[in-house]
Formats: C-alpha cells, sequence, structure tokens
C-alpha cells in the first residue's frame, strides 16, 4: 500500500482483501489472458492456432508486468493492447495469434460478467451467514416482550425476536433480489465489434466449426453463457440491476442499523452493538460508547443508490451498438459497489453475532409504557360486558392522560390503579381481570410463532449459487 498518493478507502480500509483482489488490477489482467488463452485453445481445434504456438501462449500467461504494458499505454493510449504487447513480446511463437478476431469487449466483458457473478457469490455467501446469525438470535429472543414504536413514540408490545425477524424478512427478499440478478447475468459473447460474429465466422470459414460453438467453449471456462443476440458490449442494464440490487440490500441494513442507534440511545437503552473492552469511543469523552459500526452502516450504505445512479445514466445512455462514455465510471463503480456492500455486511453480521440487550431497561420500558397498550382491550371487554362505548372512551382518555402527566415527571405508571379505582369500569369488569387486560406481556399476539416461523426459513435457505473459480489454465 502507498500511502504517499491518493488511494480510495477501497484499496485498503473497507471491504474484505478477497474482494479487493477480485478486483485489483492483477486479476484484471490475469482474467484478460485467461480469455486469450481460452480463445486460442478453441482456435488450435479449429486450425487456426498451432499447438505450439498455444502452448506459448498458456506458459506465458501469468506473466503479468503491469509496468511495461502502462508505458505502452502512455504512449498508444488503450489499456488493452497495451496489455496485448506485452503477453505478445512473452510469448515469442505463439504471441501473433493472441487475440484473433477478437474486440476488446469480447475479452474485458467476459471478465466483467465473471468478475460481478463471483462478487454477487462472494456477498451471497456472506447473507446467508448473516441470515443465520440473525436467525439464531430471533430464535434466542422470540418471547422476550418489549415495547414497540411507532412513529418513535411507544405503541404496542411486540418482541425482540419478530422485531429482529422484521430486519432479517427485508434481508430474505435481498437475498432473492441477488440470486434472480445472478440468474439474469449474460455474457456479451465472443462476437467481434458490434456483435454479429462476423470476423469469426470469416476466420472459421471451411473449418467446419461455428463461431457459436467457438464461444461456448471460451465462455465456459468462466461458467458464462450469452445473450441471445449483443452489440460491442452486455447490456449495460446488467449493471444497474446488479448495483440496484446491493442498493436494495444497503437499505435493508441501514435501517437495522439506524434502529441499533435509536435503541442504545439513553431514551430507550435497550439494545447495543458490541463494544471491544478496548475500544475508544471518544477522543474528547473517555466515557462514550458511540455506536460506530452501526453508524459506519448507514454512512456507506448512502453510497450505493448514487452507484446504482451511474449505473442507471450508463444504461440509457449507452447509444447505438456502443459507446464509451461508462468506461472511466465504471472503473470505480463496479468495484466500490460491491466493496461497499461487502464491508456493510460484515459490519451487520459483527453487530448480530454481538448484539447485547439490557433487559432490565426493556422491562422497566415495558412496565411504564405497556399498560396504556391494554387500554383498548379494557374498552372492548366493558362495552361486550353491558358498557356505553362513548362514555367508556372518555373515561379511559381521562385516565390515560393523567397517568402520561405521571410518567412524563417521572413516576411509575399509574394507569392500573386509575382504571381499577374507576367504577364505571369495576361496575362491568372485575379489577382483577382489567389488571390481567393491562398486562402487556399478554398482548403480543402470535409474534412468537412467527418469528419462529422466519427463523425456520432462514434454515431451509438453499446454497447460494456461485461460478466455478477460474481453473488452472488446461494443458
Amino acid at each position: 500500500m502507498e500511502y504517499a498518493t491518493y488511494a480510495s478507502p477501497f484499496s485498503w480500509r473497507y471491504g474484505r482483501a478477497e474482494m479487493r483482489e477480485l478486483f485489483s488490477e492483477r486479476q484484471r489482467r490475469l482474467l484478460w489472458r485467461a480469455v486469450w488463452v481460452a480463445l486460442a485453445e478453441s482456435q488450435q481445434r479449429s486450425g487456426l492456432v498451432s499447438v505450439e504456438e498455444l502452448d506459448d501462449i498458456r506458459r506465458n500467461a501469468e506473466g503479468i508486468d503491469i509496468e511495461a504494458a502502462l508505458r505502452i499505454e502512455h504512449e498508444i493510449g488503450h489499456d488493452l493492447m497495451a496489455e496485448i504487447r506485452v503477453f505478445a513480446s512473452q510469448a515469442t511463437r505463439g504471441g501473433g495469434k493472441i487475440h484473433l478476431g477478437a474486440t476488446s469487449m469480447d475479452v474485458e466483458d467476459t471478465v466483467e460478467l465473471y468478475r460481478m457473478r463471483r462478487a454477487l457469490a462472494m456477498l451471497g455467501e456472506s447473507v446467508h451467514a448473516l441470515l443465520r446469525a440473525f436467525g439464531a438470535k430471533i430464535t434466542q429472543y422470540a418471547d422476550l416482550v418489549c415495547m414497540g414504536y411507532t412513529h418513535l413514540q411507544p405503541a404496542e408490545p411486540t418482541t425482540v425476536g419478530y422485531r429482529l425477524a422484521l430486519y432479517a424478512q427485508d434481508v430474505l427478499s435481498d437475498e432473492a433480489q441477488l440470486r434472480s440478478v445472478y440468474a439474469a447475468l449474460r455474457a456479451k459473447g465472443i462476437r467481434g465489434a458490434v456483435g454479429t460474429s462476423a470476423s469469426y465466422t470469416r476466420l472459421l470459414a471451411g473449418s467446419g466449426r461455428t463461431a457459436r460453438a467457438q464461444e461456448e467453449e471460451v465462455l465456459a471456462h468462466f461458467d458464462l453463457e450469452a445473450g441471445d443476440v449483443s452489440a460491442q458490449t452486455y447490456p449495460r442494464k446488467f449493471d444497474y440491476l446488479a448495483l440496484s440490487a446491493l442498493a436494495g440490500l444497503g437499505a435493508s441494513l441501514s435501517k437495522f442499523a439506524a434502529d441499533v442507534r435509536v435503541l442504545s440511545s439513553p431514551g430507550f437503552g435497550e439494545m447495543f452493538e458490541p463494544f471491544g473492552s478496548k475500544q475508544v469511543g471518544s477522543s474528547a469523552m473517555p466515557f462514550k460508547r458511540n455506536p460506530v459500526m452501526a453508524e459506519r452502516i448507514d454512512s456507506l450504505a448512502r453510497l450505493l443508490p448514487g452507484y446504482a445512479d451511474v449505473a442507471w445514466q450508463n444504461a440509457a445512455t449507452n447509444m447505438l451498438e456502443r459507446t464509451l462514455d461508462d468506461s472511466a465510471n465504471r472503473r470505480t463503480i463496479l468495484p466500490e459497489a460491491f466493496l461497499c456492500t461487502d464491508e456493510i455486511l460484515g459490519l451487520a453480521r459483527r453487530i448480530v453475532e454481538g448484539l447485547r440487550l439490557d433487559e432490565r431497561r426493556i422491562t422497566t420500558n415495558l412496565r411504564t409504557f405497556g399498560p396504556f397498550a391494554g387500554s383498548e382491550a379494557v374498552l372492548m371487554e366493558a362495552v361486550k360486558a353491558g358498557g356505553n362505548r362513548q362514555v367508556l372512551h372518555e373515561a379511559l382518555r381521562d385516565a390515560a392522560m393523567l397517568a402520561h402527566r405521571s410518567v412524563a415527571e417521572g413516576d411509575a405508571n399509574p394507569l392500573v390503579h386509575i382504571l381499577v379505582d374507576d367504577e364505571r369500569l369495576t361496575a362491568l369488569l372485575d379489577p382483577a381481570e382489567i389488571r390481567a387486560l393491562l398486562d402487556p406481556t399478554d398482548h403480543i399476539g402470535d409474534a412468537p410463532e412467527r418469528a419462529r416461523r422466519l427463523a425456520a426459513r432462514i434454515e431451509g435457505l438453499a446454497p447460494f449459487p456461485a461460478p466455478r473459480v477460474f481453473p488452472e489454465h488446461s494443458s
């Protein structure tokens, strides 16, 4: 890592080393050469490349010399052609057959589709690991009753497991979207300048072999299939579909992280991200335990729709058979979107696996605000017992307002005592029944069962698909 010049934080700070390696310049050029080897292998079967030429190309396929290629690119202004020249200078016998009949995007787009599918598979594995972490916590806390909040105000009770299941359900839908995108990605194919296979058709004339067969042989090395038709590139809409799916996942985890931040604030004090024994929360305030992982998720997730928006622009303005106004920004948006998502997933998993709950505070908040939720049940039962709905509603509203004032002043919630002393209610309901109806732990419906069902869905997830890791060059 060179620290004396600008480097993207994604070059070293965010994302796994394996993901950075996948999108590295060296790996890109190795994969370019792998396409040229695969093409030469197919063309050897067609009689266009000799066995000796093919062996020479294979032998030199690992000889990446980026500095030499950059010197040539500085002169000619074309990175792929510069790599061809370096490769050809190394493979002195077979170098003259490298890239025969091909256009740049036969090579570059094959590599980019392969890298995107590999990256999606890596993220898919991380999504599954995160979901398994959620599933364990959902099961653990399915019955732990807590206060639910709407508009950031106390509403009705729920359970911690059910709340966690809401986040996991969102991620499950994102997993399905990622899986769909993975299946939809189709290569441009090995078809030449505008996708018609004209150059290959001419080259293969009289060989008894077709351009389609050659294409299938080359793409098989990368576990790719091509679309029925293509221009010079694969449809840039594929980039948009992939980056939109990543943005959707980012939205789900951003909401989860934001909720952790809210629930860890003093007003709630219920749920916290893990905090290391030597972790520093603030440079000025030693007592701080800031939710920095959740905040980092929210910060990084804001980038993802921006990447997707650029991909939309590329898809919408890639005119006719191809224009080059997408090329420069794709060097940034594709690797950074995947690395950004990779970092977010890693952070989310660390939070879920190390999630800390203050069950005493959860109980306190439930006792403070939970009885209000039972007032509707008291109203229904009192009306069923013969009371006047409008009169009783007014009585309950007055009692709730009085109780709210007491809570705001820091006192315990007196609602139960107020209602069991109200003769308009006790004439219809036994005080013990009123107390039972106001018990918030008995007002969670089927939340625990639903949470467990979602955890079971997670357990039943099929493995995320993955392309073959590119094999060693065949001999």
